[in-house]
């Protein structure tokens, strides 16, 4: 074969590969990059993204906007405070009751995420997830803080026989990546059963400051390389359980010494610093992390604005998707911390949070209130809903992507 016969051939090979891709393939969404739903495996691409275009199409901005939310089942009850919401262990929800299925109903929250005072018994729990799906128009994301160790809702409580572990510090010790995995499938083989389908978890800091009050042992370690490759590993593991994964805390909780639950805290870190230890656990996990949780540390060398990282635009868009090509599911950390509420209301945060480029709300400190912020903010024209439906997509691909659509 002459070299230009064999040249043509390639020619026509690549266009036919081109125009089979174009005919299998769904239009991406109005102003979202064709690979917007990240994490997305190539061969159920195609249909993940119509199916999810098509429930998009159809949904209202009250929809899209509750999609936009996690919160605990207790901001469903009109009847408690902020305060009693937030209360680690008074005020307790366990069941589902008819203002709750309102609440539910009215504000179509994309996800619910369960603490211990939420859980009574294996029985219970099961049946209060279900309750709380069962009334949902969109299924929700069920998350849990299960990371193994101090931080494990369901290993800490005593009305469960589940494997339990002293922390991730002792599985990085063994410097075994097959140990993590181990660790990942365990935990969400359980959580599977009792009906979750998302958990917090791996921690991906990297725990090198000694007077850090807040990782210690939830991380795998202070070597970058290892905490990496057991965050990999333990991905595997919740994956071969049909549970999703969260990476936290980005851009990296282990070198500083404040606690973002109680008010500010700051790295001075400069953005090649961050790349040289805390950043290298997230790159790593980052095609495989279903969600990666955004921290609410100020980073004064990394961007200019000023806000925690979890409303920075900076940050979010030209960090951790234009520098490290992240285009998954961005959600926040908790917005009832006192990093966030002592600076902002709630309403506010909410929209600072979406105008940053977060995907997800997590646990505003009144979640009505930062539903109709964030509604408000599109009716008004400060958030356009083209950057809602860039969300809500990956949300929902998200979803179907466990087949939570049905």
């Amino acid at each position: 074969m002459d070299i230009k016969t064999k040249s043509l051939k390639n020619v026509i090979n690549v266009l036919i590969l081109i125009a089979i891709f174009t005919l299998a393939s769904c239009s991406p969404a109005k102003g979202e990059d064709s690979d917007s739903a990240n994490n997305i495996p190539d061969m159920h691409l195609n249909k993940t993204r119509c199916k999810a275009e098509k429930l998009l199409s159809s949904m209202t901005l009250e929809e899209k906007v509750g999609q936009l939310f996690m919160i605990r089942p207790d901001s469903l009850n009109p009847n408690l405070t902020a305060e009693q919401i937030s209360d680690v262990s008074n005020y307790d929800v366990t069941e589902l009751s008819s203002q709750m299925t309102e609440s539910l109903q009215q504000y179509h929250a994309g996800g619910i995420v369960i603490f211990q005072k939420n859980i009574l018994s294996p029985i219970q729990l099961t049946r209060f997830i279900d309750e709380m799906q069962g009334e949902s128009k969109i299924p929700l994301f069920v998350g849990i803080d299960e990371e193994g160790g101090p931080v494990s809702r369901i290993a800490n409580s005593k009305e469960f026989d589940v494997t339990t572990y002293e922390s991730m510090a002792q599985i990085g010790a063994m410097e075994d990546s097959e140990s993590a995995k181990n660790v990942g499938f365990t935990i969400g083989s359980y959580l599977k059963q009792y009906k979750f389908n998302l958990n917090f978890a791996p921690v991906a800091d990297v725990n090198t400051n000694p007077k850090n009050i807040v990782i210690g042992n939830r991380s795998f370690g202070s070597d970058p390389i290892l905490v990496a490759k057991m965050v990999s590993a333990e991905i595997e593991g919740f994956h071969k359980a049909g549970i999703m994964s969260c990476i936290k805390h980005f851009p990296g909780h282990g070198d500083t010494t404040g606690d973002t639950h109680k008010g500010f805290v700051s790295t001075e870190k400069t953005w090649e610093e961050l790349k040289e230890c805390e950043l290298i656990p997230f790159m790593s996990a980052s095609k495989d992390a279903d969600m990666i949780m955004i921290s609410h540390i100020t980073a004064p060398n990394v961007t200019s604005d000023d806000l925690p990282s979890s409303l920075s635009n900076e940050m979010i868009e030209e960090k951790l998707r234009g520098e490290m090509n992240y285009n998954g599911v961005v959600i926040t950390d908790s917005m009832a911390m006192g990093a966030i509420t002592q600076e902002y209301t709630t309403n506010a945060a909410a929209v600072k949070a979406i105008l940053g480029g977060a995907d997800i709300i997590l646990m505003p400190e009144n979640f009505k209130e930062a539903y109709e912020g964030i509604y408000s903010a599109v009716k008004g024209g400060k958030i356009s809903e083209k950057r809602i439906d860039k969300s809500v997509l990956r949300i929902l691909s998200l979803k179907e992507k466990y087949d939570l659509l049905k």
